[in-house]
């Protein structure tokens, strides 16, 4: 049976500057909790440094992205730092980012974990 949702991003988890809160996707309730504590730390900071609204996203594909917006005229966001902070955090964080990105392919997408 087909997943109905194979072409739309799946939400992990984000944070808004704007309304100071943090969202974990239900579907994600049994990753442990030392990761799901990192992932609120990654994102909280990251809005607190930038602004705007950050999620981080599974593509049907199994690839982790970060997808960042802000509001129109937002004059606290700060799009460059965004990109900076984006590419520091999937360098210091790379490998809590490929265990999600394997956990996403092997538990919700059902593949097999045969690739190595």
């Amino acid at each position: 049976m087909a997943n109905k949702e194979t072409t739309e991003n799946l939400v992990l988890c984000g944070a808004s500057y704007y309304n100071q809160k943090y969202y974990l996707n239900e579907t994600f309730a049994r990753l442990p909790q030392q990761v799901k504590d990192e992932l609120q730390i990654m994102c909280v900071a990251f809005t607190e440094d930038v602004g705007g609204v950050l999620t981080l996203e599974f593509t049907p594909e199994g690839e982790l992205i970060f997808s960042v917006r802000s509001e129109e005229g937002d004059q606290r966001f700060d799009e460059i730092g965004s990109g900076l902070l984006i590419k520091k955090l999937q360098r210091e964080k790379e490998e809590l980012l490929e265990q999600l990105s394997l956990y996403y392919k092997l538990a919700i997408l059902g593949q097999s974990g045969g690739q190595s």
